[in-house]
């Protein structure tokens, strides 16, 4: 079954470059928390000279990557303790908070 078109908000075309920017609806944000907690996740390398850590992705706007990612970390961790929220509200930053 193919997957349904994505309703497009707004687009923008870089007239440079020819890039396309969309903002695209989502029904809701997942997000993988451990302990019913939000989460971060950063790998890093034990030997080399990796200056900065890389930061992984927990939120999602498809609802299979963070069920994907939570199986992923209960099994590598052998655990239970990681689990996906749907987050459909949020708390509002102020203006001031915003880039």
């Amino acid at each position: 079954m193919p997957r349904p078109k994505p309703k497009i908000l707004l687009e923008i075309t870089n007239k440079k470059n020819y890039k396309t920017e969309q903002v695209l609806a989502a029904d809701a944000i997942w997000a993988v928390f451990y302990k019913n907690r939000p989460i971060n996740l950063k790998t890093g390398s034990l030997i080399g000279n990796q200056a900065t850590p890389k930061y992984k992705k927990v939120s999602f706007s498809n609802e299979g990557h963070a069920i994907n990612l939570a199986e992923k970390l209960n099994k590598m961790y052998d655990s239970s303790d990681f689990s996906v929220y749907k987050l459909t509200t949020g708390e509002k930053l102020g203006n001031e908070s915003q880039g």
